[in-house]
């Protein structure tokens, strides 16, 4: 299919789901990447403490207390 042939469909509100190819699609900027971070036993704990009383797990509260912080600082 022809670019022009595939954006006619699209803005038709056709569905183009079959014309596209997901194997080969990325998230921009949502590549994960893999950090270590040593915290003094305190945090960690306190860490857990929250994550049990929200019912998530540690790495969870973490993700998201750094992407909020970060968040505000921009």
């Amino acid at each position: 299919m022809k670019a022009q042939e595939f954006d006619a469909k699209f803005e038709a509100g056709e569905d183009i789901t079959s014309e596209l190819d997901f194997s080969k699609a990325r998230r921009v900027n949502q590549e994960s990447k893999r950090v270590n971070i040593d915290f003094p036993s305190w945090v960690v704990d306190g860490l857990d403490k929250q994550a049990k009383r929200l019912g998530i797990s540690r790495q969870a509260l973490v993700k998201v207390w750094i992407a909020e912080k970060l968040k505000e600082v921009h």
